[in-house]
């Protein structure tokens, strides 16, 4: 028996339960299609927290799609009541030529984002037991913060059923068929048909859609939690989030957001995953080792005792810009993908993005910076 759809969306992560509640509330009759459930902790949408910003040092192009999200996300906040979007400063520091400062102040200057640049004395003063390396430039940008994740996640799903939108989950598919003006999904038990599909799979989109061969690269990422001296870098006494570009890496993290631990994580290093299903989510000694030399010199007021760890996904393209596009071949078909690691912040805003593309063939926002057509040769 075949039941049959405006659109139905394979993935129900951040930016499927996004894409599902965009869709839905446009009036699309949408079915969410998650194998596993939803706000589950196995790809790249759980760990507590992802930091948000504006000044985006990445490229300056992502400024417009990230005010849009922040609108997005207090919309969100209200309409369902959930606490979300936490505002605190964010510090980035690095050396004064390097990609993060001149990013950010290039993005800032363009877009007319409010900034702050300090020396790294004028920094260590303001925030003490942050120990900045004295060659550092740093910037802070006071309207950043952090985003509760597992929480986003559940609220863009529960308002998208409010919408009318039917979520299903522990819902893995078994074939995926797509044909001129329609495709077909196989879930071992049922057929649905839709006119349109967004593909928001995350590490599994490769495997989706594996006749595009488009370079798509899944790494594994280590992420703990460590323990703090009793109330050192607590979010109620003004600590920002922050980021760090050394020689070793680049290092991010969060504030004490319990008094008694501090989250910290490297962006760059990249373990490849052959396949999602199958990743070590134990701890490794190397895992505690690539941050054992940061915690100690510029968290002096952290340990290297681990008290929790999470394991998720980055899914690279070459560039590590998004890949937000329609299908070459099969215009009914849009896609999000390739989000390295940097992408949780604008699932509000992309979520939308991908509504407007699948309903209506194009969106007002812009995105051309992350079409498909740059990674194809």
């Amino acid at each position: 028996m075949s039941r049959r759809y405006d659109v139905i969306v394979l993935g129900v992560g951040g930016f499927g339960s996004a894409a599902c509640y965009h869709l839905a509330k446009r009036g699309a009759s949408v079915i969410g299609l998650e194998q596993f459930a939803i706000g589950h902790n196995r790809g790249s949408s759980h760990g507590d927290t992802r930091i948000i910003r504006q000044a985006y040092f990445e490229h300056p192009d992502y400024v417009p799609l990230l005010k849009r999200a922040y609108t997005l996300w207090d919309e969100l906040s209200d309409s369902t009541g959930a606490d979300l979007f936490r505002r605190t400063p964010l510090l980035l520091s690095g050396p004064v030529d390097g990609e993060t400062i001149t990013g950010a102040l290039r993005s800032a200057s363009i877009h007319g984002l409010s900034v702050e640049s300090l020396t790294s004395a004028e920094a260590r003063r303001r925030y003490l037991g942050l120990v900045i390396p004295a060659e550092h430039a740093v910037v802070i940008e006071p309207d950043a913060g952090f985003l509760w994740v597992e929480r986003c996640v559940q609220a863009h799903a529960a308002a998208a059923r409010q919408c009318g939108a039917e979520l299903r989950e522990q819902c893995p598919i078994r074939d995926l068929h797509i044909e001129p003006g329609r495709v077909r999904v196989d879930t071992g038990t049922e057929t649905i048909e839709a006119a349109r599909l967004v593909v928001t799979a995350g590490a599994w989109t490769g495997r989706l859609l594996a006749d595009l061969n488009w370079p798509l690269t899944v790494v594994r990422k280590f992420v703990g939690w460590f323990a703090t001296t009793a109330g050192a870098y607590g979010v109620d006494r003004g600590y920002p989030v922050y980021y760090f570009e050394l020689p070793t890496g680049a290092f991010y993290g969060f504030p004490s957001l319990d008094g008694a631990t501090i989250k910290v994580a490297e962006h760059l290093s990249a373990e490849p995953v052959t396949d999602p299903e199958r990743v070590d989510r134990t701890v490794r000694s190397d895992d505690v080792a690539l941050l054992t030399p940061f915690l100690q010199t510029v968290l002096p007021q952290a340990t290297t005792q681990l008290v929790r760890h999470s394991v998720c996904l980055y899914t690279h393209t070459p560039d590590r810009h998004f890949l937000v596009d329609r299908h070459p071949v099969w215009p009914h078909v849009t896609i999000a993908a390739g989000f390295s690691g940097h992408g949780f912040k604008f699932t509000s805003v992309l979520g939308e993005v991908l509504a407007e593309l699948s309903l209506e063939g194009r969106t007002t926002l812009p995105i051309d910076f992350l079409a498909a057509k740059r990674l194809m040769g």
